[in-house]
C-alpha cells in the first residue's frame, strides 16, 4: 500500500519545483489530462495508443487584486499495451530547466522515475489495483481508468453520497479530434462549515474521450484557489516509438524511489 501511494506521489512531484499555490482543482484534486483526481495510476487501457501535449494553465486572484498565472506542459504517450510515459520540462526563474520523466509499465510491473540530470532510473514495483477498481484523476487522467471512475470519484464521501455535491451530464462535443463526454461536479460548502459567512461553490468539469478513455479537458473553479484548465492538444492516435518506454542506455538502475532507497556511487554501483 505504501508503494502504491508513493507511485501516485511521483506523478505530481515535478510540479513541486514551481512556486506553489493552493491545490489545483481545490477539494476535487487532480492535475489534469493523462492523470486522474485520485493521484494514482488507474487500471490499464490497451489497444488505444496516443500521444499528446498536456497543457495546464491556472489563474489565482489575490485579495489585493494581484493575479498569479502559471502554465505547465507535459508530453503524454501511451502505447497499445497500456504503457504510459509522461515528460515534463520545468523552467526556473533563473532560466535553468529540468526534465522529469515517469514511465508507467504495467507489462513489466514497474514504474521508472528517470533522473535525467544524473542519468539514474529509480525503479519501483507496480502494484496494480484489482480489475474494475481503477482510480480516476483528470485529462489524460483516465488514461488507465474510465469515465465512471473519474466522474464519481469526488462525489463519494467516506460514508457515501455527499449531499452537497451535485453531478450533471453535459452531453458530448468534438474535442482532441474525437467525441468527448462531459460531466460537471458542483460542490457547495455550507455557511459556517469552514468559518465562511456565505456558501462556497466550486466546480470540476471533465470531458472524457470515448475512444481513448482519458479526459481530454478538465476545468476547475474554486473562489478560494482560482481556476485552472488542463487540456490535451495535438493528439495523435498512432503507435508511439517503443523505445520511449525503456530506460535509456547509459542510465544506472536503482531500486526504490528518488527520495529513498539505495543511491549509485561514483562507479555506477548501488550503495
Amino acid at each position: 500500500m505504501k508503494k502504491l501511494a508513493f507511485v501516485g506521489f511521483l506523478t505530481v512531484s515535478a510540479l513541486l519545483a514551481q512556486p506553489q499555490g493552493p491545490p489545483p482543482g481545490g477539494r476535487f484534486g487532480g492535475r489534469g489530462p493523462g492523470f486522474g483526481p485520485g493521484g494514482g495510476f488507474e487500471r490499464t487501457v490497451t489497444g488505444a495508443p496516443y500521444s499528446a501535449a498536456e497543457v495546464r494553465s491556472s489563474t489565482q486572484t489575490l485579495s489585493n487584486g494581484n493575479v498569479i498565472q502559471r502554465s505547465t506542459s507535459t508530453t503524454i504517450t501511451r502505447d497499445s499495451q497500456g504503457r504510459v510515459r509522461s515528460e515534463t520540462t520545468m523552467t526556473r526563474p533563473d532560466g535553468t530547466s529540468t526534465t522529469h520523466v515517469i514511465i508507467h509499465d504495467p507489462v513489466a510491473g514497474v514504474v521508472h522515475d528517470l533522473d535525467t540530470t544524473r542519468k539514474v532510473s529509480h525503479d519501483m514495483v507496480l502494484h496494480a489495483p484489482p480489475a474494475g477498481q481503477g482510480r480516476g484523476r483528470g485529462p489524460g487522467a483516465a488514461r488507465n481508468g474510465n469515465s465512471t471512475d473519474v466522474a464519481t470519484a469526488g462525489a463519494r464521501g467516506p460514508r457515501g453520497t455527499d449531499p452537497n455535491m451535485v453531478t450533471e451530464k453535459l452531453g458530448t462535443q468534438s474535442l482532441a479530434g474525437g467525441s468527448a463526454t462531459g460531466t460537471r461536479m458542483t460542490r457547495t460548502i455550507p455557511v459556517g462549515a469552514e468559518g465562511n459567512s456565505l456558501p462556497i461553490v466550486s466546480t470540476h468539469e471533465t470531458w472524457m474521450a470515448e475512444d481513448l478513455k482519458v479526459p481530454v479537458m478538465v476545468k476547475t473553479s474554486d473562489p478560494r484557489f482560482g481556476s485552472s484548465t488542463t487540456q490535451l492538444n495535438n493528439v495523435v492516435r498512432a503507435e508511439p516509438d517503443p523505445t520511449l518506454f525503456q530506460v535509456p542506455a547509459g542510465y544506472t538502475v536503482v531500486k526504490g524511489g528518488p527520495r529513498g532507497g539505495p543511491r549509485p556511487n561514483g562507479n555506477g554501483q548501488n550503495n
